[in-house]
């Protein structure tokens, strides 16, 4: 599983109601919620994301309510991977169950910049930042989380598995 893309970056706590605003979750169709992500926190981002972007974050990246709705969104916007400090550990669960990639390296998420192009390899567990060429080391993901992400979620992965 390897991941491309420009990066978008943040610092810590960015909590799930700047992820996407609770005024919008009464929806829960994916492209509508991608169109407000970040909305209070960043109102350029709808416009300037790209399919395959990356976001780099500080620490306890989606803190707050345990919504599914922000993985969603954020998935939905285009962003490929997001890797940061730390995350809040619901937001870990429900980022691998709706299939979106999200790896913990703190020495990335602190040295890279915004705009940077970041290559992630989550098979060998590297992080490379191909505007600086600085390599980072993290944790391959399992084969058991590489499959729920190549699945398109936790659902999917379980309804092709029992198949």
């Amino acid at each position: 599983m390897k991941y491309k893309g420009k990066v978008i970056k943040y610092n810590d706590n960015v909590d799930t109601d700047v992820i996407i605003p609770a005024r919008y979750l009464n929806t829960s169709d994916p492209k509508e919620l991608a169109v407000h992500c970040m909305e209070d926190l960043d109102r350029t981002f709808a416009s300037r994301v790209g399919q395959g972007d990356i976001i780099v974050a500080g620490q306890n990246f989606g803190c707050g309510s345990s919504r599914e709705h922000a993985p969603i969104a954020i998935k939905a916007s285009g962003i490929s991977i997001v890797i940061a400090k730390s995350f809040a550990r619901i937001f870990y669960r429900n980022a691998i169950n709706i299939g979106l990639a999200i790896v913990e390296c703190p020495e990335a998420a602190e040295n890279i910049g915004e705009g940077d192009i970041v290559e992630a390899d989550m098979d060998n567990g590297i992080i490379k930042n191909l505007t600086t060429g600085k390599e980072y080391k993290t944790q391959p993901f399992p084969e058991f989380i590489q499959n729920i992400i190549k699945n398109g979620g936790l659902i999917k992965s379980a309804e092709k598995e029992t198949i």
